[in-house]
């Protein structure tokens, strides 16, 4: 009786064994799954500088012949080879919004200044001039005056295209140490890409 039950067992392992071992039901071994390489996730540009051009305080401008690139409103160069001294240009404000080349589009007038290294602050009016694109050309300055008092700076009401420098300068003999009293007003145009000062009417 134990020896038949003994078989009994013995077929049934037999049975499991056999069955572990056999191939799946299509006939080919299961095949190992391969992960998929995780999608790399796209990475954003830094966004670009600012470009030299795109507003009035980073545009270039001629001051006495020389081309002068402001970045962010200023530009400092060596007065001299080798100088520790500095000639730093600055856009100073008193902005207007004047079409001055009569191209539908919106140029801005302002004042520059300059220092030398001494105690003057020259100050100019220049222009910036808006190009098709959104960008500005900044055109020639034109020398003011020595530590004036700048006031305020308008269209033209006789002609849109031009605008108008009010400030006060140092009168003839005023010591330059001295507060600025005489009232000054220059009008200004676009002639030929050109700034030019528009002699006071007769």
């Amino acid at each position: 009786m134990n020896s038949r039950k003994v078989t009994v067992v013995l077929a049934m392992v037999i049975v499991l064994v056999l069955a572990a071992c056999a191939p799946n039901g299509s006939g080919t071994p299961t095949k190992a799954v391969t992960p998929m390489p995780a999608t790399p996730v796209p990475v954003k540009p830094a966004p670009a500088a600012t470009t030299a051009g795109q507003d009035p305080r980073n545009a270039t401008y001629t001051i006495n012949g020389q081309p002068i690139t402001l970045v962010n409103g200023v530009a400092e160069q060596p007065a001299a080879p080798g100088s520790a001294e500095k000639i730093v240009t600055q856009y100073f404000g008193n902005t207007v919004e004047v079409d001055l080349n009569s191209d539908g589009k919106l140029d801005s007038g302002f004042l520059l200044t300059q220092t030398t290294g001494g105690s003057g602050v020259f100050f100019y009016a220049a222009a910036a001039i808006q190009n098709p694109d959104g960008s500005y050309q900044g055109t020639n300055a034109i020398f003011l005056g020595d530590r004036i008092a700048p006031q305020s700076t308008n269209v033209d009401p006789n002609n849109p295209a031009q605008f108008i420098v009010n400030y006060a300068d140092h009168a003839p003999g005023e010591p330059m140490s001295a507060q600025p009293t005489q009232g000054v007003s220059k009008s200004f145009k676009l002639d030929n890409g050109t700034l030019v000062e528009v002699p006071p009417a007769p």
